[in-house]
This record gives C-alpha cells, sequence and structure tokens, in this order.
C-alpha cells in the first residue's frame, strides 16, 4: 500500500448517483491511479432525496445514500482507494437539507411539533413573520393549485397509520404529520357509536376516552419551557403508542377511526363535506399553500429558490454536531481525508463554521492518530475580491483559477469587434452595467421577495425604536433594501458581532452609494440609514437588546446577497448577454474580456504566495459549459470577422424556420446568436454518422437551449412557461438539426466548426497543462481526461465511458514511458479521439508523483518571451531547491496557422520566438516530458534561453526538466 499525502496531488470529480454507484467507482480506482490521480473528489453521498442525481438535497445526515451503496460498498471503495494510495475528499452539504415529500425525519417532526420541535431551532424559520396568519406556522408551497381547490378536489387526504398510531395530512408524495394535541378533533367522532357498540364500561372504550384526555393535555406547540418542550415529546410518543396497542387488540375502535376518517376527508361532490378537514388543517403548524405563493410569503431560508430545500443553522452548535457527525467519524477513522464545503456564503457567520470545522477534524484526528486533513470551499470571488486570509481552509473549489486561465485564450482586441457583431444580430445595445442590476432586481421581485420582506420586517423594526429613525415606513425600508442588494458588487460580506472588515466597508458602500444614485426616493437618507445598519455602526454605545438586533440583521441580510448575486447574475444575466458566452460561467465578470499573460502571471504568484494548495479547475459540475466547449468558442475572438460574416449568413438562411409569437420571432435574435455559438461549441468531435447519432445530440441541444431560455427569463421562464415560444424554440433547433433536410445552414456551419474545432484543440491541451502545473491543486471533472463537450447540467451528468478511457490509457502506456517522434505523430494524425489531452495529463501527473514539492511548494518564475510570436506564447518555471521545470504553451494560434489542420508546432510557426531562463547556473539541456526529446539551452553570461520552435518541435506544448 502506497503512503498518501494529505495535500492532493491531483483530484477527481465523480458524481454519485443511482446510475454510478460506490461500486462502478471502485472500478474505475486502478484507471484513476494509473493516470496519476491522488484523491477521488466525489459528490455528496449522505442520504439524499429518493432518485436524487446531485446529492445536495441531503435528508438524514447520519446514514449514506442507499441509492448509491450500502456501508460495506462504501468501505470496499476505500479500501480500494487506499490499496492504489489514493485518498477521497467528500463534498458536504452545511446550508441546507431537502425537505418536503415524507423522508426527512427532523423536517416531519418540527411540521408536527411547530416551535416545540426538538429541532425546531434546526431550520432557519421566521416563526413572528408579518402575516399574523402565519405566526408560530411554516407555509409550505407545494399545491398545484390554489389551496381550496385543491382541498375540495379530495387530493388532501387523511391518514390514519394504525402502526404508529399517527394521523397525516398527504397530498400526493408529501406526507404532513397532525399535532397529536389535535387528535382529539378526529377520534371524538367515535365516543358515542363505541360506547353504544362496546358499552360504557368497557376497559377499551375507558382506555380510548383516557387517550382523548391525554392527546388534549399535551402541552402546546409554542410552548417555550425546556421542560414542558420535554414534557409533550414524551407524552406524545406515549400516547402514540397507547393508540397502537389500543387498536391492536380492538377491531371495533380501528375500524371506528377509519371510519371517522373517511368522514372527515370529505366527497368531491359536496363541497361543504370539506368544512371539518379544512378547520383541521387550518389547526396545524404547516400552512398548505399553492406554489406560486412561496416567493411572498415563505417564510423559511431557502437554498437559492427552491422550495424544496430549506436552511439549516449550523450555527448553532446541537446543528453543527448532528449534521456532521457521520463525516467527522469517517474523518476519524481514517476513510476521508478531505472535505468540499459547498454554499459556503449561505451560512450565517462562514468563519465560525471552519473554525468548528476545523477544530472538530482536529480532534477526531487526534483521537485516531490521522492528523491530515484537507478542506476547501465553494467560494465564488468576483474580480479583484480575495479569501480571507484568516479562514482556516486551503482554499476554494477553483473557479477563480477557470476563469483566469480561460481568458487567456481570449483574444482582447476583439471586444470591440464581437460587440458591434452581437449588437448588429440583436439589434439591441445592452448596457452591462444595468443589466446585472435589472436581473439581481428581478429576482428580488420575483423569486425572493418573501426572503426580503423578512429582512424589512427586521430593519422596520430597528428604525422604529429610535426616534430619530422611526419616521422610516416598511416599504420605504424594502425599497431601500431592493436597490442596495441590486446593486451589491460581491456576492456578499463577513460582518460580525467581531466588527468589520475595511474590505467589506468597501464594499458595502459602494452598493449604498449605487442604490442612492439610481433610486429614485426623495429622502435618500434612507440609505445612511441602511448603511450604517450594515456595518454595525448604529449599534455602538447601544443598549444590547439593540446592538443584537442590528447585528442579526447584518448577518441575515449577507445570507440573502449571495443567492440574489447568484440568480441574477449566473441564472438570468449569463443567458441574457451573449456576446462570447465561453466568458459567461461562474465567478467571471460580464465587463472582463480575456487575460493578458502578466495577468495570469501575477494571479499564479499570488496563489502560490496566499493558498498555495487550493484547488485548480477548469470544468466543476457547476460550469455552464465543459472546459473544451469554451475553449473551442473562445477561438471566435480570433476570427472575429469570419464568425460575423457567418452568422449573418446563417441568419439569412434560416429566416424562413423561425415563427412569430406574439408578433415577435422565434427564436429571438439573442437566443438565435446564443445557439450558434452552443453549436460551435458542442458539436461532437466525431462524425454523426447515423439517425440515433442525430437524434441524441439535437435532443441535447433542444434541452440546453430550452435550459437557456428558461433562465434568461425574457420570453419564457421556469415559472411562466410560454409554450408557443419554446415549441417554435425546439421547431427551429430540430429543422437546423435535420441532416435530410437539405438546407444551406449545415453545408455552410459543419465546414466552419472543424475549423474552430480543430484550434480549440490546441486551446484545451494549452490550458490542460496550465492547471496540471500552475499553483495549486490540478481537478478534473468527470470525463474530462479526454475531450469533453457537454453543456450545463443535467447534460454534464450524463455517463462517461470508462473503459474507453482505460483501453486508450493501457495502450499509451505501452510507448509512453519512452516516447519516440513515430508515437508522437500517431497522436497528432488523430487529434480528435482525445488521445493527446489523456497523454498530456498521465505524462504530466507523472511529474507532479515523481517531483511532489516541485510543483506543491516550488517558486512560479513568469519567463519573459523574445521574437515575432511572443504575444502567443505563455512560459514559465517552476523551481524547488536545484530543480527546475519549464513549462510553455501556445495562445491565440488561430491566425498562426492560416487555415491549417496542422498543429502549431516547429520553425514554420515558431521561427525567431525564444523563451528567456533566468538561471545561470543550469545544466545546458533539458529533457521534454512529452516526446523525450533532450533540447539545447542556448546560454550566456545573464541567463539561458530555448527556442519555441525547439520546445514544439513534435509536440503543441512542452513541459521540460531541468536539472
Amino acid at each position: 500500500m502506497k503512503p498518501r499525502s494529505h495535500i492532493p496531488r491531483a483530484t477527481y470529480r465523480l458524481q454519485l448517483n443511482r446510475d454510478f454507484t460506490f461500486a462502478q467507482a471502485t472500478a474505475i480506482v486502478p484507471y484513476l491511479s494509473a493516470l496519476g490521480i491522488s484523491h477521488c473528489y466525489v459528490s455528496p453521498c449522505l442520504k439524499a432525496r429518493a432518485g436524487s442525481m446531485h446529492g445536495y438535497d441531503i435528508v438524514d445526515h447520519d446514514s449514506l445514500n442507499p441509492e448509491i451503496g450500502s456501508p460495506e460498498d462504501f468501505d470496499r471503495f476505500v479500501t480500494t482507494l487506499h490499496e492504489h494510495g489514493m485518498g477521497l475528499i467528500l463534498d458536504i452539504v452545511p446550508n441546507h437539507m431537502g425537505v418536503m415529500g415524507s423522508d426527512n425525519s427532523w423536517w416531519l417532526d418540527v411540521l408536527e411539533n411547530g416551535q416545540s420541535s426538538v429541532y425546531a431551532g434546526f431550520f432557519d424559520i421566521d416563526w413572528h413573520p408579518l402575516k399574523d396568519e402565519l405566526h408560530g406556522k411554516v407555509l409550505i408551497p407545494v399545491l398545484h393549485d390554489h389551496y381550496g381547490a385543491v382541498l375540495e378536489s379530495g387530493e388532501l387526504k387523511l391518514v390514519f397509520h394504525h402502526e404508529r398510531g399517527e394521523f397525516d395530512v398527504s397530498y400526493r408524495n408529501h406526507r404532513f404529520p397532525v399535532d397529536p394535541r389535535e387528535y382529539p378533533r378526529i377520534l371524538q367522532h367515535c365516543t358515542d357509536a363505541l360506547a353504544a357498540k362496546l358499552g360504557a364500561q368497557n376497559p377499551d372504550l375507558l382506555e380510548f376516552q383516557s387517550l382523548i384526555t391525554a392527546f388534549g393535555h399535551l402541552p402546546g406547540r409554542r410552548e417555550a419551557s425546556s421542560d414542558r418542550i420535554a414534557e409533550r415529546n414524551r407524552d406524545k410518543e406515549i400516547d402514540k403508542r397507547r393508540l397502537v396497542e389500543l387498536c391492536a387488540r380492538s377491531q371495533e375502535i380501528a375500524t371506528c377511526i377509519l371510519g371517522a376518517v373517511d368522514r372527515i376527508n370529505g366527497n368531491p361532490a359536496a363541497p361543504a363535506s370539506f368544512e371539518e378537514l379544512h378547520e383541521l388543517i387550518k389547526a396545524q403548524t404547516f400552512r398548505l399553500a399553492n406554489w406560486r405563493v412561496a416567493s411572498d410569503d415563505i417564510n423559511y431560508r431557502r437554498f437559492f429558490d427552491t422550495n424544496d430545500l430549506a436552511g439549516i443553522c449550523v450555527e448553532n452548535e446541537t446543528v453543527f454536531q448532528a449534521t456532521h457527525r457521520l463525516v467527522l467519524g469517517l474523518m476519524a477513522d481514517g476513510k476521508v481525508d478531505g472535505l468540499r464545503i459547498d454554499h459556503p456564503d449561505g451560512l450565517y457567520n462562514p468563519r465560525q463554521y471552519f473554525e468548528r470545522l476545523n477544530s472538530s477534524i482536529a480532534l477526531a484526528a487526534k483521537n485516531s492518530g490521522n492528523r491530515s486533513h484537507y478542506v476547501v470551499i465553494e467560494k465564488i470571488l468576483t474580480g479583484a475580491e480575495r479569501l480571507p486570509a484568516e479562514w482556516p481552509v486551503c482554499g476554494t473549489t477553483g473557479y477563480d483559477f477557470a476563469n483566469l486561465v480561460n481568458g487567456v485564450f481570449v483574444e482582447p482586441s476583439a471586444a470591440m469587434s464581437l460587440d458591434r457583431t452581437y449588437r448588429t444580430f440583436i439589434d439591441e445595445e445592452i448596457d452591462i452595467d444595468d443589466l446585472a442590476y435589472r436581473c439581481r432586481k428581478l429576482i428580488i421581485r420575483v423569486a425572493l421577495v418573501s426572503e426580503l420582506n423578512v429582512l424589512a420586517n427586521q430593519i422596520a423594526k430597528i428604525a422604529l425604536s429610535k426616534r430619530h429613525t422611526c419616521d422610516f415606513t416598511l416599504n420605504s425600508l424594502r425599497d431601500a433594501l431592493t436597490e442596495v442588494v441590486a446593486s451589491f458588487p460581491v456576492y456578499r460580506t463577513y460582518v460580525t458581532s467581531s466588527g468589520v472588515s475595511d474590505t467589506d466597508v468597501r464594499y458595502i458602500r459602494s452598493a449604498i452609494a449605487s442604490a442612492k444614485w439610481r433610486s429614485p426616493a426623495a429622502d435618500a437618507s434612507i440609505f445612511d440609514f441602511v448603511g450604517e445598519v450594515l456595518l454595525t455602526r448604529i449599534a455602538e454605545g447601544q443598549d444590547p437588546t439593540y446592538q443584537n438586533a442590528v447585528t442579526t440583521f447584518a448577518m441575515k441580510f449577507q445570507q440573502f446577497t449571495s443567492p440574489v448575486m447568484a440568480k441574477g447574475l449566473e441564472d438570468t444575466a449569463f443567458y441574457r448577454y451573449n456576446r462570447l458566452v465561453s466568458l459567461n460561467d461562474v465567478g467571471s465578470l460580464l465587463h472582463r474580456f480575456g487575460t493578458t499573460t502578466l495577468e495570469f502571471h501575477l494571479a499564479n504568484q499570488e496563489r502560490l504566495g496566499s493558498w498555495p494548495h487550493t484547488m485548480v479547475a477548469t470544468s466543476t459540475h457547476d460550469s455552464k459549459r465543459s472546459e473544451d466547449v469554451r475553449a473551442r468558442i473562445n477561438v471566435l475572438s480570433e476570427i472575429s470577422r469570419q464568425w460575423k460574416a457567418r452568422v449573418r449568413e446563417w441568419k439569412r438562411f434560416n429566416r424562413n424556420h423561425r415563427r412569430l409569437v406574439n408578433n415577435k420571432p422565434a427564436p429571438s435574435p439573442n437566443d438565435e446568436y446564443l445557439l450558434y455559438q452552443t453549436l460551435v461549441g458542442a458539436w461532437p468531435s466525431e462524425p454523426l454518422n447515423d439517425t440515433d447519432d442525430w437524434k441524441i445530440f439535437c435532443e441535447r441541444i433542444e434541452n440546453y437551449v430550452l435550459k437557456a431560455i428558461r433562465e434568461a427569463k425574457q420570453n419564457t421562464s421556469w415559472i411562466n412557461r410560454n409554450t408557443e415560444y419554446e415549441t417554435a424554440v425546439s421547431s427551429f433547433v430540430g429543422t437546423l438539426l435535420n441532416p435530410s433536410a437539405g438546407h444551406r445552414f449545415l453545408d455552410d456551419f459543419v465546414p466552419f466548426q472543424r475549423r474552430v474545432a480543430r484550434i480549440g484543440l490546441w486551446n484545451s491541451l494549452s490550458q490542460t497543462l496550465l492547471k496540471l502545473t500552475c499553483p495549486g491543486v490540478p481537478d478534473i471533472y468527470q470525463g474530462n481526461d479526454l475531450w469533453d463537450f457537454s453543456l450545463v447540467d443535467p447534460d454534464n451528468r450524463r455517463p462517461v465511458d470508462y473503459v474507453r478511457r482505460q483501453q486508450m490509457l493501457e495502450s499509451i502506456r505501452v510507448w509512453g514511458n519512452d516516447p519516440d517522434a513515430l508515437s508522437i505523430g500517431r497522436l497528432l494524425e488523430t487529434p480528435e479521439d482525445g488521445r493527446l489531452k489523456i497523454y498530456l495529463i498521465w505524462r504530466t501527473l507523472c511529474l507532479r508523483q515523481q517531483q511532489p514539492d516541485l510543483f506543491q511548494e516550488g517558486e512560479y518564475l513568469p519567463l519573459a518571451v523574445e521574437g515575432a510570436k511572443a504575444n502567443h506564447v505563455v512560459a514559465f518555471a517552476r523551481k524547488f531547491g536545484t530543480t527546475r521545470a519549464l513549462v510553455v504553451v501556445p495562445r491565440l494560434v488561430a491566425g498562426l496557422l492560416n487555415d491549417i489542420d496542422l498543429p502549431p508546432i516547429g520553425p514554420r510557426i515558431w521561427d525567431d520566438t525564444h523563451v528567456l531562463l533566468p538561471f545561470r547556473s543550469c545544466s545546458e539541456k533539458c529533457r521534454n516530458a512529452f516526446t523525450g526529446e533532450v533540447l539545447d539551452l542556448q546560454k550566456t553570461d545573464e541567463y539561458a534561453k530555448i527556442g519555441v520552435s525547439k520546445a514544439l518541435a513534435e509536440f503543441p506544448v512542452a513541459l521540460c526538466l531541468l536539472d
């Protein structure tokens, strides 16, 4: 068994679900080990909602997901990893849980017992919302129609579970437990009939009557006393068991209860017969409602706007322990080596959570002797934002690197040209700042207004408590908060009772200033008030109650800005602004158009100094497009003139395939522009040979486009489907991708796409090598060990052909340890088959394995490039002690290749271009890891240099080791 390091050499992300289980993951461990992966990095594998394909809807933190496998299957997976010297990183979800349905026992307990539930404090519920009707209740927006209509249709059913002694209200796959204190409403229907049938002194009847009294005398759902809560939770279970026993020995009583339930359930032919069921439902903790009510009235924090994902209060020590018991146990047992923390920006106090997690892991490790751990967080950094240095984590999950490295392959000078092409095509001018603002405001207004109402209610109480602010009305405060959140420059700030950082002060003041500028409000002082509350300065010198109210509001506010940014920018604006869609991904800025080599080098140096073990990714399960799709679309920035000519022609070719919906073209010009870029990026690298191939691809594109136009929320949406528009768009896609139609579009598109795709391959190779050699821990998303042209989920969760990958790697390893020009030439003859990429990954990870210190701790040295093609090269060195590695990759090669399908190698391309090495004391030779060539260095008194034509003589990228 090989020893394993707690800092991964390279991770491989696997999406586990019922279609890819622990057993299947176990089967590919030998392949991943041979590839050079040190840690499997898996999606959440705790028990999730049945049928979950992603695992983020956990319903039980104390057990593994049975659809993925048994504990024994998990242990076999871990054992196999350890046998190959590999570790396991687990994705965990501390922010929310899956609710509704009938499988989350904590949630069901809250619905049964309200504020007296032992789990009431586990969920982030506002028990005192603006609506008096909802005080002490939880709004449950699951009904397909209005409550009254659903009730009178008979779809809400009272159910008696005789084996548990419990009553539920059921609706489709949902179960809503009835408050045991309300059981007498049901059971009293039986007393007279049972007395007549059994006799007034029958022992079972007396026990039945005693139970009615006992249930009726349970402490209420709003009890605050711990003793009364304990009494209720103890006695209700005792009384339920008594009812179970009574029904078991008296068939008459069981039958009578079922008859009562049947009468209460009413008859759809007689609407008045539902009155008693209605009154029973009104008396419960849950307030059943139409799903559309959620955006206005829901009173529990959700994950974004997803009603069946409820926020949990992991800042509560009890909740933390309950939700992390199993995971910490797995770490203590040495089965899990690291954690990925999902959505930390949803947490009330992220720093407190990281510190508590860190100390808990350390305690578990101390007890087990396994002292090392690796923790990364899904923190989305925007622009110049930096991860707080005091957080006890190893870094992020790599979205920041993905955007950085992707920009290296975008031609910055094409920004204006592509702007004009886009503007002309859609016949519209888009102000990026205004678009982002409007999209965030739209999300607040249509999806998250209930969360806004909670905040407005809180700050209104703060305002009312002081004479200088008591004139600020609830409505004006709600409007001011809307403007501030819609203007927020980052996902969130991290204000706590301990203070406010200078960085957060700048973000808050920026949002306040922007909100003031945009707002039509006559009294701008309301924004000053909001700003002082968010900075918590207004609480200085005030009484503890006021201070607590201000701090609580500021920290709750921070949990709101993150989902607004995510839904407004990532899931709305990114689908509306389609200038160059390869730049629209998680954490990217719409303003940013490409990355200079200087920016790239500076970011890498900063990462090495601050977060040397952060993940660096190029594709993730959250990516809007895979790395290889983006690499293709980036090429359009290099050939902007050709792109302009082609899309103009395609628009003309396809004008007869559009329809008019509400007197507007369907698809809209904006949606059509997105479609053409999507086809360029996602077109299969292998020919579509038969009808099934075309059908599968057409379905993928149609499903993607439908998701994209719903996310854009302009012509249709998830909430309000415009079926006529969607049908027209689907028809347009189907017509374009019908090879038997004989239309001009495919004849023109396919040759253009093939040319773009070939250049995109060289982009992808360069990008992959940069990821594997830059500071940080490289992460490979499942399937991206070969070319992968997946779009946003669920497209990127399609099955991966690991048999093909294993066979490819095995055949490459036969000759790959001693490569020669003939073998490399064969790879380059058919670059579309993906062997180039898997070969590059394998060889680079082999070198990382041989030189772990060089890549984990080694210096990062940007290298100057001189010559005519210097702008087309990125070069740097990694240095640890006397060991040095040289990395050289091409960029922006479309203009260099001049429509030739050959790779960007040799003197024909690179002639007089050289990389300068600032090493006086080094060997005069270096060995290329990909070709096996020994290359001569030219040396002067000050530096050595190597010709790019030599470094890239036989292979499109270079990784050379210098002794």
